[in-house]
């Protein structure tokens, strides 16, 4: 990938979110800082990067100093440390590595060929975070920091702590050890338990701007072209982290034939609309894709139609197909073809 890392662990730079972080540095100048944070907002849209910032931030920052930002110089020992999860008052509550995916990273450390963050990108998670993590949490916490520090918890993310985990951390919230911070990322708030919510302070991120995606797009995939960087931003929903996704899957291509499509009319271009339905059941990916791209059509769609109310109904029936067509494992292509066919209806 060109231009500079999106890794949250490695990247200092994060804009469209400065009255959060002035809510934050405000509450450490002020000296009323909550032991626990609640990072909430889409995904995609700069909460892990936000939460690394703050870490890097409270493990180089001196007592009783006021600072005008959170910054840390890129080329400090705080901050290569924090990139590295090796700062011995920092700690990453996340989804362990499947055991075969972990003797893999552990030979590939042994062997000198670990890639970084790149090679556990893609490697494989459990599907939830365990109560025995979180245990090792409770350790970490229990022992003194160094130098008389801040200790910084990240749980990336709070959505993935099953029942008897997400009990288990708030007992840490309900007590909290002395200078100590959770920094807890949610892309989905309403599902974690009342009593976490309760005990954490909000930072509540906005979608980014249009022209906030388009700036990261050119600072982090610089080979784009304009016109890329301009449609990728228009189709994100507000996401540098889907505008990256979507530039990676060739994903304004689809986009782009599913308006030609739908603009045609009831069937739009007959080979079009077939290579595009065959395309898209024969990849889960793909369909993956076209189920997000597709609301995005209508979304975009809702407002501006002459006839809204059978763009609503077109809009309500495809979120139907899509739902019992994984649930029922029906037929992906019939339901393209259904879709498109609906919407190409109310044109």
């Amino acid at each position: 990938m060109a231009g500079e890392s999106v890794y949250p662990n490695l990247n200092p730079y994060l804009i469209g979110h400065d009255e959060e972080l002035n809510l934050f540095l405000s509450a450490f100048n002020g000296g009323a800082l909550h032991h626990g944070w609640l990072i909430t907002g889409d995904e995609g849209i700069g909460k892990a990067t936000l939460a690394y910032k703050i870490a890097r931030f409270l493990l180089s920052a001196e007592d009783g100093k006021t600072y005008a930002s959170l910054d840390v110089p890129a080329d400090s020992a705080v901050f290569a440390q924090v990139a590295q999860k090796s700062h011995p008052d920092f700690k990453v509550l996340e989804r362990d590595f499947t055991e075969t995916d972990k003797k893999k990273l552990i030979k590939a450390i042994k062997d000198g060929t670990d890639s970084g963050e790149e090679m556990r990108q893609g490697l494989k998670r459990s599907a939830v975070i365990k109560v025995e993590d979180v245990r090792d949490v409770v350790a970490f916490l229990s022992k003194k920091s160094f130098n008389d520090n801040w200790r910084v918890v990240i749980v990336d993310s709070a959505d993935d702590l099953n029942t008897s985990s997400a009990n288990a951390l708030l007992k840490i919230l309900e007590e909290p050890p002395l200078k100590s911070i959770l920094l807890l990322i949610s892309h989905n708030p309403g599902k974690l338990l009342p009593t976490i919510r309760s005990r954490c302070a909000k930072l509540a991120l906005k979608p980014l701007k249009e022209g906030e995606v388009a700036s990261l797009l050119r600072r982090y995939k610089s080979e784009l072209k304009e016109a890329d960087v301009q449609g990728l931003a228009k189709i994100a929903a507000g996401s540098i982290g889907r505008a990256l996704k979507y530039a990676e899957n060739d994903a304004l291509a689809m986009y782009e034939n599913i308006k030609k499509i739908c603009y045609g009319g009831a069937k739009g271009d007959g080979q079009l609309l077939l290579d595009l339905a065959a395309d898209v059941a024969a990849d889960e990916d793909c369909w993956d894709l076209f189920a997000e791209l597709i609301c995005r059509f209508a979304r975009d769609n809702l407002a501006d139609a002459a006839h809204p109310r059978e763009m609503y109904e077109a809009y309500e029936q495809a979120l139907k197909i899509l739902d019992e067509t994984v649930r029922l494992n029906m037929d992906k292509k019939q339901a393209v073809l259904q879709i498109l066919i609906k919407f190409g209806s109310v044109f």
